[in-house]
């Protein structure tokens, strides 16, 4: 490739086919934008949007808060608070155009349906200087002067020379010429010309995160301008804050005396019953029960010298130690089992609860308890403490019995029509003879609404009547249908019943108990 017009005279035409391939492909290279960069850009896009978003809820504050103080004062924040209006619509109108320019440039490189938070082509070249530097609307060469015009405005409302200076240069729209490009660019041109879409959204969203930040300087700037002094001196009341107005007998209260809008630089005192308060935190160690009122004043130096005086007053209750204890299900606990506890303290939070049981265990699930014992007829007592102010408090304590489960019921359980689980309980219902004939065995469990069960069938006998009426029984040691049973049944017709009876079923109390038994007809 080196050398003179000699050098590519001697070349060969296959040479010189192979350096203009060279030269070719290295110009492709360097058009294709890498996937990488381009997730980069999307990434920073995401970023400033959010800073923006942020930015736009802090200058909404700061503008609510100057009416505030111009419905306190109007005479005197009335002039500022037009200024603050101009600077907040001012802004508002160009955020809103810029918005709709990537929009649009979305639209331009997705079709109708583009979403500039989720661009497709996002390495499109073209579609931003289409939108931006078409001849007949020139829509970059406006936007430049909006914000050219937007920063001479925004700029004459900062005081501080240095804050104008740094607005300034934060909506500069100067630009200088890229290396080896002869003649005047203008911005707009270094902007959005040959940039990939991501690039060209992601730049506009860092313009509206910079108009943003200057209206921000700017209403800071304007509130900071006004003499506040007469405003908060006809705004000051005085707050008692405390951290919780119930107290447990033992506990300790705490809360904190403020004056609204507070002067930094005059640090007021505060005065109850007479004592001046350090810092203005009032605290004790209450003795007895019941609601307590108390009161006193805050002193604020004014800039003439004098003291003016802003009195509050707040009261507080203080109550006995105590904790609620309920057993969710009903009075008792019941042995083999988990009980569902629940155990609360007024005016305590439940991370700050602990409790105990006597006689096995008590166990916490989130907010709630598990009582589990095995203790059949025995007591179980649940204590409860609490961590407060770093020392442990008894709240209280309450005593269970426990009890055996109540005894379960037998049934048949069989698949209905739709390939649902059906549980059969015996008379006056009738059984299909299919259902009997697909059922494994007898199962048997307490289901009464409140507790549900399942329990372990140990054994259980069959009776079955013949043509002359003799009883015949046939046995199962466990919980399976027998062999000799399952050909009773099949011998069975419609209308004809058998009798399950002598069932014996284990709990998870580890108990095996008598349970009823049941007829069954079929149908």
């Amino acid at each position: 490739m080196a050398g003179g017009s000699n050098n590519v005279a001697r070349m060969s035409p296959r040479q010189r086919m192979i350096n203009l391939m060279y030269i070719v492909l290295t110009a492709m290279l360097a058009l294709n934008v890498s996937s990488d960069v381009l997730n980069g850009f999307s990434q920073v896009q995401a970023g400033l949007q959010k800073t923006t978003e942020n930015l736009t809820a802090k200058n909404a504050a700061q503008f609510l808060y100057l009416k505030q103080l111009y419905e306190d004062n109007p005479q005197k924040v009335g002039p500022w608070l037009a200024v603050g209006t101009q600077v907040h619509d001012r802004a508002d109108s160009l955020y809103k155009a810029i918005e709709t320019l990537k929009i649009e440039i979305a639209r331009q490189a997705d079709g109708p349906q583009g979403n500039y938070r989720n661009l497709i082509n996002n390495d499109d070249l073209e579609a931003s200087a289409a939108w931006m530097l078409s001849p007949g609307t020139q829509r970059g060469k406006k936007l430049r002067e909006a914000i050219e015009a937007y920063r001479s405005f925004v700029a004459s409302q900062i005081a501080d020379p240095e804050k104008r200076k740094a607005v300034e240069q934060l909506l500069s729209t100067k630009v200088d010429n890229p290396k080896g490009v002869v003649g005047p660019v203008s911005w707009e041109q270094i902007n959005f010309e040959n940039m990939p879409v991501i690039a060209s959204v992601t730049f506009l969203t860092h313009l509206q995160t910079n108009i943003r930040q200057a209206e921000s300087d700017a209403m800071t700037s304007i509130i900071n301008s006004i003499d506040m002094g007469d405003v908060r001196v006809n705004s000051l009341n005085a707050y008692v804050i405390p951290q919780s107005t119930m107290i447990m007998q033992g506990g300790r209260y705490s809360a904190d005396i403020v004056l609204a809008a507070i002067d930094t630089t005059k640090r007021p005192r505060v005065f109850v019953g007479g004592r001046e308060l350090p810092g203005g935190r009032y605290e004790f160690t209450p003795g007895g029960t019941g609601t307590f009122d108390y009161s006193g004043y805050i002193e604020v130096l004014k800039a003439d010298g004098s003291m003016s005086k802003y009195p509050f007053k707040s009261s507080y209750t203080v109550i006995e130690p105590m904790a609620t204890i309920s057993p969710t299900m009903m009075n008792v606990l019941y042995a083999g089992i988990d009980n569902p506890i629940s155990i609360s303290a007024p005016g305590v939070p439940m991370s700050a609860i602990n409790a105990s049981m006597t006689n096995d265990t008590l166990t916490r699930s989130g907010d709630h308890w598990v009582a589990h014992s095995s203790a059949v007829g025995a007591e179980a007592v649940i204590s409860v403490t609490a961590n407060l102010d770093g020392r442990s408090m008894q709240l209280g304590s309450m005593t269970f019995r426990v009890r055996k489960l109540p005894d379960p019921l037998p049934y048949i359980a069989y698949k209905d029509a739709s390939g649902n689980t059906q549980h059969y309980k015996g008379t006056p219902k009738r059984l299909p003879k299919a259902a009997l004939m697909s059922a494994s065995g007898l199962g048997a469990a307490l289901d009464d609404g409140v507790l549900n069960i399942t329990y372990q069938v140990v054994s259980f006998s069959t009776t079955f009547f013949d043509s002359m009426g003799n009883a015949i029984p046939e046995n199962s040691a466990g919980s399976s249908f027998s062999a000799r049973q399952i050909e009773q049944f099949k011998r069975l017709k419609v209308g004809k019943s058998f009798f399950i009876s002598n069932v014996k079923a284990k709990g998870p109390d580890g108990i095996t108990r008598d349970i009823p038994p049941m007829e069954v007809i079929l149908n």
